[in-house]
């Protein structure tokens, strides 16, 4: 029953609580149901600029306040009566850096795409080579055909001209003159011409044995198939098919040292065909025995080969090339080149003979015919494998048989004729 009591109780307290506060109201204005005006807030002021922390000075002592490095200035907020307006929104351009940025620099822009083309590879240097021929084209120049077909020269960046001369006496004149790079011939021709003072040397060897011969008309043999040379209409071809080989060859076989004299001599040249088909010569030295009496035999021509090496002479290389030795040192890289491509060459051909024909008649059609294919399988096993190789020996010896013939009037140092670039120069 004392809950009734309570509650008198508490709203006896309630009203004497209001009794005492009701002097200390304040007045309220008449007005007081009209709307609320905000008070004015102070401006808010910020500090326009940002001063470096002292730790990262570079010294180790603060600086003052004052002294303080500015790093970037802040645009202050803009004020208006009571209110701050929203700053408007940074620019990519006016970023703020970062800290990383603050101490290293802005980063750089670096473009992802190039919109210029690169620029064209430039070809290496090309050196150009004129190589004046002994002859027609033939199997005896298949290393210098092949290496032309397959790109062993362009791949050593040599551009190589192969140059039929009007004439088989013409090649050593033009190079001793200095209007040819190199020229083809033969290593008894070599002795000779050094002997007059060209200055000649063989830088490389492109056919390693003797392939010049006596070629005589069958028409003139007995019945013991011998055949009486005394008084016979000889040609020959080059002055080292007369005064070397043939000479040689008839001290040999007529046994006189004056063979020569008891022979009828002509210089056919290029007309040697011709010579033999009509029957002007009874026989002829040549220096391609393996084409001349093949391609005699299709015109019913039938004949006898005498081979040089066979009748008194040493041997000797039957097809080299020979360069100016006045004019070498500015080409003396560029003929390495060449001879480094012709043994590939000469190496691809023994190794593939039937392919290289092949290669040989597709480069040159003259080549495609019956005498020159005959000829192909004597003449390809007779190619030098090392064309730069000098054999010493071969050339003392034939320089020597030169001089005891009386065809050479001293002899003339190996240095002086034949050289070898893959050696130390002399």
């Amino acid at each position: 029953m004392a809950k009734p009591h309570r509650s008198r109780m508490a709203r006896a307290l309630a009203g004497t609580i209001v009794i005492l506060l009701t002097p200390f109201s304040p007045q309220l204005p008449a007005e007081a149901d009209r709307e609320a005006v905000p008070l004015p807030a102070p401006p808010l002021r910020l500090d326009t600029i940002v001063k470096v922390p002292s730790l990262l000075l570079r010294d180790t002592e603060a600086l003052a306040p004052s002294e303080a490095t500015p790093v970037i200035e802040v645009p202050p907020s803009i004020e208006d009566s009571g209110r701050r307006e929203r700053r408007p929104s940074i620019e990519p351009h006016e970023r703020r850096l970062t800290e990383p940025e603050r101490l290293t620099g802005p980063a750089l822009d670096v473009p992802t795409v190039v919109s210029e083309p690169a620029d064209p590879i430039v070809p290496p240097p090309t050196t150009r080579l004129t190589v004046t021929l002994d002859w027609y084209l033939n199997p005896q120049h298949a290393s210098l055909l092949v290496a032309r077909e397959k790109g062993m020269f362009a791949r050593r960046g040599l551009d190589v001209a192969l140059v039929v001369p009007a004439d088989p006496s013409v090649p050593a004149k033009l190079l001793a003159a200095g209007r040819t790079d190199l020229a083809l011939g033969r290593q008894p021709q070599l002795h000779l011409l050094a002997d007059k003072g060209l200055p000649l040397v063989r830088v490389a060897t492109l056919v390693a044995a003797p392939v010049s011969g006596l070629v005589l008309s069958d028409s003139l043999e007995n019945e013991r198939r011998e055949i009486a040379l005394e008084g016979l209409h000889i040609g020959f071809i080059g002055v080292d098919g007369r005064d070397a080989l043939l000479a040689g060859m008839l001290k040999e076989l007529l046994g006189v040292a004056s063979g020569l004299e008891l022979v009828e001599l002509e210089d056919v040249g290029y007309s040697v065909l011709d010579a033999m088909r009509g029957q002007r010569i009874d026989g002829v030295l040549v220096h391609h025995r393996y084409l001349l009496p093949r391609q005699l035999a299709d015109e019913g021509v039938m004949t006898r080969i005498l081979p040089s090496e066979a009748y008194g002479l040493p041997a000797y290389d039957g097809l080299i090339m020979m360069a100016n030795r006045d004019q070498l040192n500015g080409k003396r890289d560029a003929v390495r080149r060449l001879i480094s491509a012709l043994e590939e060459a000469t190496l691809w051909i023994v190794n593939h003979p039937q392919e290289a024909w092949q290669l040989l008649e597709r480069a040159e059609p003259a080549l495609a015919d019956h005498s020159s294919r005959d000829a192909w399988d004597d003449i390809f096993p007779r190619l030098a494998l090392q064309p730069a190789a000098v054999d010493r020996g071969r050339y003392l010896r034939f320089e020597q048989f030169l001089l005891d013939a009386g065809a050479v009037e001293a002899a003339t140092p190996l240095e002086r004729l034949a050289i070898d670039l893959g050696t130390a120069a002399p």
